[in-house]
């Protein structure tokens, strides 16, 4: 069995964070292991406390996990601050792990801020070169690139000046593109792939960015190639939310126990 590692914050309410990643690599049939960067007060109306966990505890964990338990394919989460980010940085240098996704999270679907504003500039300069892959959504993509993608041709336009910062490939998220269709834009040196979707009418998205890196982590730690390990990462979104079970009074998870494809 493969082993897929999650470095993010831990969500009390269950639906994002490390809860949702591992969640998901259970569908995939790979091992989860995880590091935990912050602590969080939350449920699906907002972030109440965030608490990071002191750096050496974090160096503590990769080093546990690097010793022993290896991983095939790992993301990145929650960092929540400038120091973290740097520290997680210098271990993905030295560990040199294969298929890292970033997903550079930066601000949550209730709006709440998990990432110190200092340490958005040591992302794109520390983390993002590392990345195999990273999974923006439109806010995090225009901060990161100092773009506005608003529609397709600008998110793929950001998604170049990605991989100019040194990334492999990006998945330009659209969640937030109005209309009635969703377009995720994935750019890699090969080429732009659209991917398409109507857009489900609910209230139950927390935790959808992290579901999705977590899923493609799965895949590529498998052993899927890059676009295969996005494709079923997507689908398996697409049908965890049209499957939420509407829990909590604000934006509630996903259905995390649909079959993975």
């Amino acid at each position: 069995m493969k082993i897929a590692l999650t470095i993010a914050g831990s969500d009390s309410g269950g639906g994002a964070g490390i809860q949702a990643d591992l969640k998901t690599f259970n569908q995939f049939k790979v091992f989860g292991t995880s590091v935990i960067t912050a602590i969080t007060a939350q449920n699906t109306k907002g972030v109440r406390v965030v608490h990071p966990v002191p750096p050496e505890i974090v160096r503590a964990q990769l080093e546990a996990l690097a010793e022993d338990l290896p991983p095939a394919g790992f993301k990145t989460g929650m960092l929540a601050t400038s120091e973290l980010v740097r520290m997680v940085a210098g271990a993905v240098t030295e560990f040199d792990w294969p298929n890292y996704v970033c997903d550079p999270v930066m601000v949550a679907t209730s709006g709440d801020r998990l990432l110190d504003a200092d340490a958005e500039a040591v992302m794109r300069e520390n983390l993002v070169p590392l990345a195999t892959l990273v999974t923006p959504n439109l806010d995090e993509a225009g901060i990161l690139t100092g773009t506005d993608p608003r529609d397709p041709e600008s998110m793929e336009r950001a998604g170049l000046r990605l991989l100019e910062l040194g990334t492999g490939a990006a998945l330009v998220k659209g969640g937030h593109l109005a209309g009635d269709e969703v377009t995720d834009v994935l750019v890699t040196a090969g080429g732009v792939r659209n991917y398409r979707h109507p857009r489900i009418n609910t209230r139950s998205t927390h935790g959808t960015g992290c579901t999705l890196s977590a899923a493609i982590t799965a895949g590529l730690a498998a052993g899927r190639d890059l676009e295969s390990a996005v494709t079923a990462g997507l689908d398996f979104v697409f049908r965890a939310i049209k499957s939420a079970p509407a829990l909590g009074a604000g934006r509630g998870p996903l259905d995390h126990t649909v079959r993975a494809g």
